[in-house]
């Protein structure tokens, strides 16, 4: 049996100001702290005023680098047409974003929706053995070709903004810099990254209470599928990840875009995927970072 859901919904209607309204903001951040996500309909955004939007939420913007840039703090979302599984943004980089935000500049016809999942129920949901066993840190590891880990750490590393710039300096310094997480570096310049993380986790927006949000049942879209395995040294099946998928879709819920649509997601609380592409006339962008 499918969970209700409150479907949050800010209208331009009820904040005449527009996206700069001074009310709207506030009900942005209330949102966010009570459910976890909210949509902004009817206000008609170009692109500049998305962007302005993520830079206001967000004090510094990351990227996905395998993404093509629309200005310089948002991308085009372009990962195929079949579903996508639920995930965090980044999640599996060492710099998880808060707050994950899309705008659909024009919205398919049929298929496409959105789909939203509260980490904090599907925690709930968990049995004592899943919760025991999800409590434990998790170490996500994959290989990176070297094009796509030097962009990411060009828009990361304070010191360069050009992947041409990366040094060795450049990725032991970011290494120290942030903790749980290793490399090797291979002669062809890819990269074999590890990182160690809390797969069950407090929202960065505030509160003690966890939530299962990470990327395990998400996909690898223009990257090599990761390794996930637990501190215990167990990997984690497929099969596990299965029983978790059908656990969560009873939790799931979608947002069934209209042009213009603006969604604000709590990052590290609420997971987000994708059904099937029905109707490829859309164009849907990201804009994402830390508070």
């Amino acid at each position: 049996m499918r969970i209700p859901m409150s479907y949050n919904i800010l209208r331009h209607r009820d904040h005449p100001g527009g996206l700069t309204d001074p009310g709207l903001l506030a009900t942005i951040r209330e949102d966010l702290a009570r459910d976890g996500w909210t949509l902004l309909r009817g206000f008609q955004p170009d692109m500049e005023a998305f962007s302005g939007v993520v830079t206001t939420l967000c004090r510094r913007v990351t990227f996905d680098p395998a993404r093509s840039h629309t200005t310089d703090t948002t991308q085009m979302v372009d990962a195929g047409l079949g579903p996508i599984g639920l995930h965090i943004e980044n999640g599996n980089t060492p710099r998880c974003p808060d707050i994950v935000t899309f705008f659909a500049q024009t919205a398919a016809f049929e298929g496409s929706q959105t789909t939203i999942c509260d980490g904090r129920v599907v925690w709930d949901r968990f049995d004592d053995a899943q919760k025991a066993r999800w409590s434990q840190r998790m170490t996500v590891e994959r290989v990176l070709p070297e094009a796509l880990w030097k962009r990411y750490l060009a828009n990361e590393h304070p010191a360069i903004s050009d992947p041409a710039q990366v040094t060795m300096e450049h990725v032991l310094q970011f290494k120290a810099a942030i903790p749980d997480q290793d490399f090797a570096l291979h002669p062809d310049g890819s990269l074999t990254y590890r990182l160690t993380l809390d797969p069950v986790r407090p929202s960065a927006l505030g509160g003690e209470t966890r939530g299962f949000a990470n990327a395990v049942l998400g996909p690898s879209h223009n990257y090599q599928p990761p390794r996930y395995a637990m501190a215990d040294g167990t990997e984690v099946t497929p099969e596990e990840i299965e029983e978790i998928r059908a656990l969560a879709e009873e939790v799931t819920h979608e947002i069934n875009w209209q042009d213009g649509d603006i969604a604000i997601l709590d990052n590290t609380r609420v997971m987000h995927g994708r059904r099937a592409i029905a109707d490829a006339n859309r164009n849907l962008f990201i804009g994402m970072g830390t508070i």
